[in-house]
């Protein structure tokens, strides 16, 4: 059984999402609030397994809300459930930790759906919020590829080998050149790549091979 809460200022669609969830086989909506104060206050308490969670509520919103409790240390999942589909409201949530997006266009059915699908281990989205994610994991990719581009053919050898795990000085010993320079090198690269270290340098590298 799949205990949820809902979070959602519109009483016409809270009292929908409520009726549709009542009727269908192994999921129960244990609480509803009309706001996300009152949500912060009571849902430690209720504890549901999954909160269908607006964005737009009257004061606070639903991802700072999300976020909120989770400096409580609060363990439950959030399905965002709003009209909102702005690049930046959808990647605010999935950062804040939500494990799905649906669109309210979508409907209550829309809404079961995606507790079905998160029931059976799956991430539900809306068709274009999937896209927007998609684009923007090709976007950060092709800009990784461009960065590796950008180095040298020594610098891409140096980082190939770290990606194998060898230490400065056998890099030093394998190419014939001072550790120092591989140091150098080092530096160069994480300049390029954008990143602060070896671990995160060695991860670009292997995300584009």
């Amino acid at each position: 059984m799949i205990r949820t809460s809902i979070v959602e200022d519109l009483p016409e669609i809270r009292d929908s999402l409520i009726r549709s969830i009542n009727r269908t086989e192994d999921i129960i909506c244990i609480s509803n609030y009309s706001n996300a104060e009152e949500a912060l206050e009571k849902l430690p308490i209720d504890m549901p397994d999954l909160v269908i969670m607006d964005i737009g509520l009257p004061k606070m919103n639903g991802v700072e809300c999300m976020i909120r409790l989770a400096l409580k240390r609060v363990k439950m999942d959030f399905l965002m459930f709003t009209v909102f589909d702005s690049d930046e409201q959808v990647f605010d949530a999935l950062k804040a930790g939500a494990v799905g997006y649906i669109l309210k266009k979508e409907g209550a059915n829309g809404a079961i759906n995606a507790i079905r699908e998160y029931q059976a281990g799956g991430s539900p989205m809306s068709r274009n919020i999937a896209r927007k994610v998609l684009n923007s994991f090709n976007s950060a990719k092709n800009k990784t590829n461009q960065n590796i581009e950008k180095l040298t053919n020594q610098q891409a050898l140096i980082l190939q080998q770290l990606a194998e795990g060898l230490l400065n000085k056998e890099i030093a010993d394998r190419l014939g050149i001072t550790e120092r320079t591989v140091k150098q090198h080092n530096n160069a690269i994480y300049k390029k790549l954008q990143v602060n270290n070896r671990t995160e340098a060695v991860r670009k590298y292997l995300d584009q091979v």
